[in-house]
């Protein structure tokens, strides 16, 4: 840490010596100041170090309102991001653009037979990608938003790309619990094809850092820092079958998922009654 040496500055600078009619102490603020703003900027550097905000390529944005239009215009451009969810950070790109799900698989390494969930911004917006009119009313409002991917039926009225997780006629749907992801998401007007940021069949990652060899291959990281939730990831439920559930995954909201699902009088499938 370097110090400040008066005497020295005095010395060549007459701006610190005394000057005739001027008082002491304005020469004195003066001083203060010049102090003050080098120790602030000095104590901002090393925040900023701290903090690990760094970005060779300068992709790494904070996950804030401020920059939800330039994701939603990288989205509509068929690029892929990172972003936070309520659980895991994950990466995303427009579901109803085939070259941008594609690189998604490529940047994972992940096998195409590995389908991909959606997320869209509100609960009202599950309806233009799946079939909901057999749930019970209120069910979905319960679950989402939140940790929880539900797995429903396309149907023939789904805007999804056929190319979408093909051969399967069913989808998983998310509404995070996130700020920033549902403006993204209702700003894009589409549906966001959502996966964990993370190489297949690594740990899942709650910080910028777990992923940042995979930084490159975005367009944007949004930090959202430390996320609280743990690396369980949502919990994945099956609502095809009318009046019962299957858990496909644990998850981390399994228990509060399936008292919601049975206080709407759903069993679950297999159990015997």
């Amino acid at each position: 840490m370097y110090t400040i040496n008066y005497t020295i500055i005095s010395s060549r600078l007459p701006l610190f010596n005394h000057i005739p009619g001027v008082p002491k102490f304005g020469l004195s603020r003066i001083r203060q100041q010049l102090v003050g703003k080098s120790t602030r900027k000095m104590a901002w550097s090393s925040n900023k170090c701290e903090q690990g905000i760094e970005s060779v390529s300068g992709i790494v944005r904070p996950a804030t309102e401020v920059y939800a239009d330039e994701a939603v215009e990288a989205l509509r451009a068929g690029k892929v991001i990172a972003v936070p969810t309520d659980t895991l950070y994950g990466f995303a790109c427009d579901a109803c653009n085939i070259e941008a799900v594609n690189r998604i698989y490529e940047i994972k390494g992940r096998k195409h037979t590995s389908p991909l969930a959606i997320c869209v911004g509100d609960v009202k917006d599950i309806g233009r990608f799946a079939v909901t009119d057999h749930l019970p009313i209120g069910l979905l409002e319960g679950l989402l938003p939140g940790p929880v991917t539900v797995v429903l039926t396309r149907g023939e009225s789904s805007i999804l790309e056929k190319s979408l997780n093909p051969g399967l006629d069913s989808i998983g749907v998310r509404v995070p619990d996130s700020d920033f992801i549902r403006m993204i998401a209702r700003g894009s007007g589409s549906a966001l094809a959502l996966t964990s940021a993370n190489l297949s069949g690594q740990p899942s990652s709650v910080d910028i850092k777990d992923f940042k060899s995979l930084w490159e291959h975005c367009t944007f990281v949004y930090d959202g820092g430390i996320l609280p939730a743990g690396r369980s990831g949502s919990t994945v439920v099956d609502l095809t079958m009318l009046g019962k559930y299957k858990i496909l995954r644990p998850g981390s909201a399994k228990e509060e998922t399936v008292s919601i699902l049975e206080r709407h009088s759903l069993q679950e499938a297999g159990a015997i009654v």
